[in-house]
């Protein structure tokens, strides 16, 4: 049965087609017969309880430079005119974030949103990890300096200091182990976020990189780990961190195993999941999850693939009710 999607992302004029998860995924989904229609996350209006987008249907071919063709823009209703929306626009996880979840969420038992909008609202990155504390290095949320130094007391050494809703790497900053510009990164970040931080001692284990997991319907699709560039310890694919070939140890198939269950219950089909030293789990990435790219350039698998299948049963079982 060919589907109608409506992907909610960021302009696609300007992606990376050779890793960009968004364009794999409306790639796959016209291998199979799918009509793939492309908006913009602040063309979202509701009008009288009919949520309606700006949208073009979209075409994509693996063309640098020609990687995409579109239609003419027309407010679609995403009840009527859709089957699937794929909220896949990035980060911040900000109140314009939480307030396209409200709306998306008003779609429930008529058209199938992945992942799940209450879920994602309820699970950023940083803050559902923390249901997992047990697989996690010690971790702070904190904004007051005081709590940092006591934090810091008991674990000396460099510490990483976050933004709470951060992506890609961004503003991920090291702290030396004397503290000495802590008090003006602290005034840094109370100036840009007005939600804590978060801070974790620095691992060494990241200069041999760390794990990002791919979970499809709370099953391991596969895995890259990915090392810090030259010069950085950040190992973001997006902060110039490279990608190479890897497999799951048994604690890392423990966490998975944990965690997967709980991700199918709450509509979370595309996951991605970050693992640092091969024991200590960091994120669970939940709004635009990347990287299958280059699994499946490693693995000859079709992540793609396997999230469609996902999203088609699901569709299938929401139409029978």
């Amino acid at each position: 049965m060919s589907l109608r999607v409506a992907v909610q992302m960021d302009p696609i004029e300007t992606i990376n087609i050779a890793g960009d998860s968004s364009f794999a995924l409306i790639e796959s989904a016209q291998k199979r017969g799918h009509t793939c229609y492309h908006y913009d996350v602040k063309s979202l209006a509701l009008d009288e309880g009919r949520l309606t987008a700006w949208a073009a249907p979209v075409t994509v071919q693996r063309v640098v430079g020609a990687h995409f063709t579109k239609a003419e823009y027309r407010k679609i209703d995403l009840v009527k005119d859709v089957d699937v929306v794929l909220m896949r626009q990035d980060p911040p996880f900000d109140l314009s974030y939480i307030t396209a979840t409200f709306l998306l969420e008003r779609l429930k038992g008529q058209t199938l949103v992945v992942n799940d909008p209450e879920s994602v609202r309820n699970a950023p990155e940083k803050v559902f990890v923390l249901d997992y504390a047990r697989f996690m290095p010690p971790t702070l949320v904190a904004r007051r300096i005081e709590d940092v130094r006591e934090f810091h007391a008991r674990f000396p050494g460099d510490l990483v200091m976050k933004p709470l809703h951060g992506n890609g790497g961004k503003a991920v900053v090291r702290i030396p182990a004397d503290g000495s510009n802590l008090g003006a990164l602290i005034e840094l970040f109370d100036n840009a976020w007005v939600e804590p931080h978060m801070f974790q001692p620095f691992l060494p284990d990241i200069s041999e990189g760390d794990k990002r997991i791919v979970l499809v319907d709370g099953v391991v699709a596969g895995a890259i780990n990915r090392r810090p560039g030259e010069g950085e310890f950040r190992s973001n694919l997006a902060a110039g961190g490279y990608a190479e070939p890897t497999t799951l140890n048994a604690r890392e198939e423990e966490i998975c195993a944990v965690l997967g269950p709980e991700l199918k219950a709450r509509g979370l089909v595309f996951v991605g999941i970050d693992v640092i030293g091969g024991k200590w789990l960091t994120e669970i990435n939940v709004t635009s999850p990347t990287g299958i790219m280059a699994i499946d350039k490693f693995n000859g698998t079709d992540t793609p693939g396997m999230i469609w299948d996902a999203i088609e049963v699901r569709h299938a079982a929401m139409q029978r009710g």
